[in-house]
This record gives structure tokens, C-alpha cells and sequence, in this order.
């Protein structure tokens, strides 16, 4: 399957200056020369025609780049078109390589051919599609940081502790008449123990940088909630007026507090109503607490407590959550040193507090920890699975070297161990998983 030649369209879809069609293989180049109309020069831009070779029909003016294997992104042949970035010249160009050869690229596969053919590793090729999908500055850091080999490095330096235990302990079991010079293991072991647990101890912030945090602002009507969500955002992108209930469904953004991107969910006023539209809107807002990674639980901190608010404080009892006491710009009547949160006094009518409020979301949201710019993070949910389940068989093998049990379990452990650090990377992977990985990509990736 993977020595045929492939193709896709390697850029958003819709209108634009440039498209680009690539192709990948052992015909590539072949085949591109079937419908362009200058000789291809390995590693320059040749600029020419594309035609249809059936009709002769002209079909764009184009600049194309010939890349040889193996030093291409896919290690080998690799042709890319440059096209008018219209969806129909990039469809017909597209048409025109399937109909002398190749075949179309299923979602990620240039990107796993660059995997199988030993580029990059496979934290490296999921950190491709990091790059992809980032939403501020410092998850495209960590997803370059990925792509550059750097949790690689961090895992290569465990795997040889374990390794080197793992061979001396094999080689006890396999030849125990020879004198086996005796060495330190438990050591090694602690050490390599030490830095999967800097690993691990990163990913909850990682993950919060790669993916963002699912934020509800909630709380009932007329406290502010929309007018919070503008200053957030930065924009009026909310409506917000006098007349309570005037939010009726929920509203999605994406805002970079600090680097971390929160997805903030603006919700409709939680209170009983017998207005259908209001009931379906208040439903909603339920569903989106439920599945809310983090509350901004909005309270209109002029008025006292009202069983509205008592009604929502009962819905968050099981949530990670900071109180916005708003209109801060009016006297204090709310009496909210019993509620079991931290809250920030802010005005979303003159925006006061609110860079109290960003930094008090980051410092929830992260633990309170505080990592530097260059600190290597892990930010792949399946990463941190794989370190932890490394972790668990490294700490079993530990206490049976303490206990004194026969070196073979000791090894089985071990073996377990370095399986899940070879997941992360691609020593130990299955079809299965790499068919889940890469079906998260683009075609065209």
C-alpha cells in the first residue's frame, strides 16, 4: 500500500492566491511530467503549463517543484504544484494526476510516510499536526519544541537507563554459571523514576497550552455574563442589553489569556421559565457546565444572594471554579465569604479587575504552577497515558528488586515499561493505533 504513489490537495479548500497539489512516490515524478509542459529540475521552481494531455487543454499556468528522494519531506520522490488557489483549477489538476497513476492520499499519509521511513519519530509526526491546530503563541512553541525531536531526546535518555538494567539483568538470567560483573541498578532505575515524573508532573499544564480549556461563564440573568465575554474578547461580540433573558443560546469563542487558549462558552441566564426559547436556551447552559473543563461563575455583586444564584452554587459543586463578582463600579451588597471559591472583584461595564481576573484564570487552570518559556511541557493526552503507565511498571519493578524478587519479573516490568515509552515514539506501535493517529490529520498532510 505504502509504495504506490499518492496525491492531495495540500491547502485549505475555498479561494485563495496559491493552491498546491502534492504528490509522493516513486512515480511522481513520472507522472507530473505526463501533464506539465517544461522538464523537471530536482530542487528547483520551474514555471510551465499544465495540460490536459487527452485534449491539450490549457488547464493553469503553475510553478512546479521537484524534490528527490530522500531528501524530501516524505523520504522520497515528492512533487508539489503550484497553482491559482481556486477550488477548480486544484480539483482538475488533482483529477488529472489520479488519471495517469496516482492514487489519493488518505488523511495524514504523506505525514506516516515520513514516519515509516524513519524522518521523524512518531511523537514528532503528531507534533506536525500540533502545528496545525495551534491556538496561541506558546502551543505552537510546544508543538515545535515536539516536531524538533525534544520530547524524543528526554525519552531516548530513559529508555537507555532501562536498557542498560534490562540487558545486565537478562544477561544474570541467561548465563547465571558466568561471572556477570555486579552493577548499582536501583540507581539507574530512581534516576530514570525522577524524570518521567518532571514529565508527567508537565502534561496537565501541557495539555491546558495544546488544547484549551472549555470555560462556561455562568450564572442567572442580567449579571453581566455577555458583557464579561466582550471584555474578554476584546470586541463586542455579544449582545448584551437592560432586558434580562436577552442571551438565549450558547455563544463559543477562543481568547489567548497568558498563552493559554480558552475556549470561552457564554451561557444563558439559569432561572425557571415557562418561555419555550428561554427553557431550551437554560437546558443548554446546564449541558455546557456538565462538560465545562472550568466555570467563571459571573455574580452580580451589587444585589444580595438571590435562590437563583443559590440554585447554580448547588450545579457547581463538582467543578473547578472562580467567582467574577461584578459591577464592582456600584456599592456591595452580596455576601460571598461563605461560598467555597476564590472570587475577583471586577466592573465589566469599566473593565476593572480584569487583568486580576486573566491572571487568577491561568493560575487556576495550571495548578497555580508556573513554568518557564523554554520548559519542556508534554501536551498529548496519549503521551502522558503512556509515560504514567510506564511510570507505574517502573515503580513495580523498584519494589521487587527492594523485595529481592527473582530477576525475571524484575525484567518483565522493565520490558512493560520501555513498550510504553516505545508507543510515544514508535518502537512499539500497532496499525491500529497509527490508523487512529494519523486519521486525525488533513487530506493533504
Amino acid at each position: 500500500m505504502y509504495q504506490d504513489t499518492i496525491a492531495a490537495i495540500s491547502t485549505p479548500l475555498g479561494e485563495g492566491g496559491i493552491g498546491i497539489v502534492r504528490l509522493s512516490g516513486g512515480d511522481a515524478a513520472t507522472i507530473a511530467a505526463k501533464v506539465f509542459t517544461r522538464h523537471l529540475s530536482n530542487r528547483r521552481l520551474v514555471y510551465g503549463h499544465i495540460i490536459d494531455p487527452a485534449t491539450n487543454e490549457v488547464i493553469d499556468e503553475v510553478l512546479v517543484a521537484y524534490m528527490a528522494t530522500p531528501h524530501t519531506y516524505t523520504r522520497e520522490d515528492v512533487v508539489e504544484i503550484n497553482c491559482h488557489g481556486g477550488p477548480l483549477p486544484l480539483q482538475r489538476i488533482l483529477e488529472l494526476v489520479l488519471r495517469y497513476g496516482a492514487r489519493l492520499a488518505n488523511p495524514g499519509e504523506f505525514t506516516l510516510r515520513a514516519f515509516l521511513n524513519g524522518r521523524i519519530d512518531l511523537a514528532q509526526a503528531e507534533s506536525v499536526l500540533d502545528i496545525v491546530r495551534a491556538k496561541t503563541a506558546a502551543s505552537l512553541r510546544l508543538a515545535v519544541d515536539g516536531l524538533g525531536g525534544r520530547l524524543s531526546q528526554a525519552l531516548k535518555e530513559v529508555r537507555s537507563q532501562l536498557m542498560g538494567v534490562l540487558a545486565y539483568l537478562t544477561a544474570r538470567i541467561d548465563f547465571p554459571e558466568d561471572e556477570v560483573e555486579e552493577q548499582e541498578v536501583i540507581p539507574k532505575l530512581e534516576n530514570a523514576r525522577e524524570q518521567l515524573r518532571e514529565l508527567i508532573s508537565s502534561a496537565e499544564a501541557g495539555v491546558v497550552y495544546r488544547h484549551g480549556v472549555r470555560t462556561a461563564i455562568v450564572g442567572r440573568t442580567n449579571v453581566g455574563k455577555s458583557s464579561l465575554l466582550n471584555r474578554l474578547l476584546r470586541q463586542s461580540r455579544a449582545i448584551v442589553t437592560d432586558i434580562p433573558g436577552t442571551t438565549r443560546d450558547t455563544l463559543e469563542e477562543v481568547v489567548n489569556i497568558k498563552g493559554v487558549p480558552f475556549v470561552l462558552i457564554d451561557t444563558a441566564g439559569i432561572v425557571q421559565s415557562k418561555d419555550l426559547v428561554e427553557s431550551l436556551g437554560i437546558e443548554r447552559s446546564r449541558k455546557a457546565i456538565e462538560q465545562a473543563d472550568f466555570i467563571l461563575f459571573v455574580i452580580d455583586a451589587s444585589e444580595p444572594l438571590r435562590n437563583a444564584d443559590r440554585d447554580i452554587i448547588h450545579l457547581l459543586s463538582q467543578k473547578e471554579v472562580l467567582m467574577a463578582a461584578n459591577k464592582s463600579d456600584l456599592p456591595p451588597k452580596a455576601d460571598l465569604d461563605n461560598l467555597p471559591w476564590p472570587k475577583v472583584s471586577i466592573s465589566a461595564l469599566t473593565g476593572a479587575g480584569l487583568v486580576e481576573l486573566e491572571q487568577r484564570m491561568v493560575e487556576r487552570v495550571l495548578g497555580g504552577k508556573v513554568f518557564a518559556s523554554d520548559a519542556l511541557l508534554v501536551s498529548n493526552p496519549r503521551h502522558k497515558s503512556a509515560l504514567e503507565r510506564a511510570q507505574s511498571h517502573l515503580e513495580q519493578a523498584l519494589a521487587d528488586i527492594e523485595a529481592q524478587v527473582p530477576d525475571d519479573f524484575v525484567t518483565i516490568d522493565l520490558t512493560a515499561a520501555l513498550n510504553a515509552l516505545g508507543e510515544i515514539t514508535g518502537e512499539t506501535v500497532t496499525d491500529e493505533l497509527l490508523e487512529t493517529i494519523f486519521s486525525n490529520f488533513c487530506i493533504g498532510k
